[in-house]
């Protein structure tokens, strides 16, 4: 069976799934956006396990506890920093699905959340992130695995439309 995928309007950090997805930056500290209120709602916990993760490339993913958050673990995953589109962005956007789905796999997760990775601060167009991040998820589930449901979680509604544009059940 095919998992669900779906989007909602809806902060990440209160979601009960396995794994909620950070758009984390290399060096998985704290920052502002979805990074900073994730680590704010899983308490000083998680910028210790990210320390002690070490940093992540572009395109990879890391995994750490939830700590108080509702979801079990957190899968920080580094997107691209917008530069026009020809310097390999949407390669390296879906690479960070792609890890962070990975690591779902390994860890036989069923459900995970994800953000619009790079959209906020690191300035990718949402249509374009929004696109690249349902096509990926999308081929990745063809493959078996655990999952069950894939949540779009969106911060604003203009996100929300975007992805319901894709397709993608709201």
């Amino acid at each position: 069976m095919t998992p669900a995928l779906q989007a909602r309007l809806v902060d990440i950090t209160t979601l009960k799934v396995d794994a909620i997805v950070n758009a984390a930056n290399s060096e998985l500290v704290p920052g502002g956006g979805v990074c900073g209120a994730i680590h704010r709602a899983a308490g000083p916990e998680l910028e210790v396990a990210c320390r002690l993760a070490g940093s992540c490339p572009t395109g990879g993913a890391r995994i750490t506890p939830g700590f108080r958050l509702p979801a079990r673990f957190v899968i920080h995953a580094v997107g691209p920093v917008w530069s026009g589109g020809n310097k390999g962005e949407a390669d390296q956007l879906a690479s960070a699905y792609r890890a962070s789905l990975d690591l779902a796999k390994t860890h036989r997760l069923a459900t995970i959340a994800f953000p619009a990775i790079s959209t906020g601060i690191y300035g990718y167009p949402l249509d374009l992130a929004s696109e690249t991040a349902v096509d990926t998820v999308r081929a990745e589930l063809r493959e078996p695995g655990s999952l069950t449901l894939v949540i779009f979680a969106c911060f604003s509604p203009a996100v929300l439309a975007s992805y319901e544009r894709l397709g993608v059940p709201v």
